[in-house]
């Protein structure tokens, strides 16, 4: 393993690209609402801006942070009390700032939030390591007046300029998959306590934001269904499918409570769904969704180092990189081959096809990777990301791309 630079702590990583758009909507009448998976750096997120704000001349009495995990909060438990808490500490004629952190842990805190929002002087942001925070009250009270950031671990650029400029890419990229993008896993020297870090991460994820919440009363059966969802990244799945598989392998399980805990996992960011669109024919498909782990660090952390799929994995890591740019993603089917993701972006579409390697002694596996591609009649750029190392190469137009230059771009 890399040694990182440690100069300074390494979890205040400068997460520009979050900061930058928390800068543009400074100001707004937008509450700004930033959701991702738990220890991903939203509150470490606040603390950055926070910096950005006192550096612009903003005096610390215009900023109320109150982060709702910790101790010193415990005794606000209604929205009532969290905004007296709040309200209390307004100055009069002053622009204020107020951060919330993990707000979904007081009951009706939507109603607190609404009214501070409504206050002329004050600019709300809000984290959730949820993400039915804004699909129930929320979403319809506040409906068109906030603005939602999806926070991820680090990106892979962001986990290399952590190390020195002259460290190989590619041990880089082994560390990375395997240690984990959760920013203070970088400061965690060895393995063991690394992996008991996320750990942890998994089950708070578990016993706080799953089963304290949606009262499920198995949770060997749930966790069963992580390590199932983990170990089958990028491969089409349906609820009965996974169903039906669990059940011959000795856990039986119902369609219904599949489908309720895809749900709930998905919900706390710890993996992400996305769906399928037939390209020819123009339509969104209802069956075969793909998912992916928010975290493959997490995923070896749960599962060991078994044998994996080291294509899928980088297959995950190209999803996770397309949604952080802020691609609306689909997995492509066309007639009976599959796109590895459809991104639609405010440019337009782009295509990806992601393979660890294309080089075989016949050419077999970069004709069957091409295809899907080849057979899209239309003008939108195409891709396939390999490991390869090759000169950048076009065939008939699809770029192929070696794909940490992609990533590091």
């Amino acid at each position: 393993m890399i040694e990182a630079n440690l100069s300074q702590a390494v979890y205040m990583i400068q997460r520009q690209e979050y900061i930058d758009t928390l800068i543009r909507f400074r100001d707004k009448q937008l509450i700004k609402v930033v959701t991702g998976i738990r220890r991903c750096g939203k509150s470490t997120l606040f603390e950055l801006f926070q910096a950005h704000l006192r550096a612009d001349g903003v005096d610390d009495a215009q900023i109320i942070s109150i982060n709702l995990e910790e101790g010193e909060h415990d005794e606000i438990e209604t929205y009532r009390q969290l905004y007296s808490s709040v309200n209390d500490r307004i100055v009069p004629g002053k622009r204020m700032y107020i951060f919330l952190d993990e707000v979904q842990r007081v009951a009706d805190f939507q109603k607190a939030v609404d009214s501070l929002y409504v206050k002329k002087n004050c600019d709300v942001y809000i984290t959730s390591s949820n993400a039915y925070l804004l699909s129930g009250e929320l979403a319809t009270l506040l409906s068109g007046r906030y603005v939602e950031i999806k926070m991820l671990p680090l990106s892979f650029k962001e986990y290399v300029s952590q190390f020195p400029a002259d460290a190989r890419r590619e041990r880089l990229y082994a560390d990375y998959i395997q240690n984990s993008a959760f920013p203070y896993a970088l400061e965690i020297g060895k393995p063991k306590d690394r992996r008991q870090y996320l750990q942890g991460i998994y089950d708070t994820i578990v016993l706080k934001d799953i089963v304290a919440r949606k009262k499920f009363p198995d949770i060997a059966m749930l966790k069963s269904v992580v390590r199932f969802m983990f170990d089958n990244i990028g491969n089409l799945c349906s609820n009965k499918s996974i169903a039906d598989t669990m059940t011959s392998a000795g856990r039986k399980i119902s369609v219904h409570t599949v489908e309720s805990y895809l749900t709930a996992l998905t919900e706390c960011f710890i993996l992400y769904q996305i769906g399928r669109y037939d390209v020819k024919g123009k339509q969104y498909l209802k069956t075969g969704d793909k998912y992916y782990a928010a975290d493959i660090g997490l995923r070896y952390a749960l599962l060991g180092k078994k044998a994996a799929d080291m294509g899928h994995i980088l297959e995950n890591i190209v999803f996770l990189e397309l949604y952080r740019r802020g691609y609306e993603v689909y997995i492509g089917k066309v007639g009976a081959t599959e796109v590895d993701f459809i991104a639609v972006g405010e440019e337009g579409t782009e295509y990806y096809q992601v393979a660890y390697t294309v080089i075989d002694t016949d050419g077999a596996t970069l004709r069957r990777e091409l295809a899907p591609l080849l057979a899209i009649n239309d003008h939108n750029p195409k891709y396939l990301l390999t490991m390869d190392h090759t000169p950048l190469t076009s065939h008939n137009g699809i770029k192929q791309i070696h794909v940490l230059d992609w990533l590091l771009k």
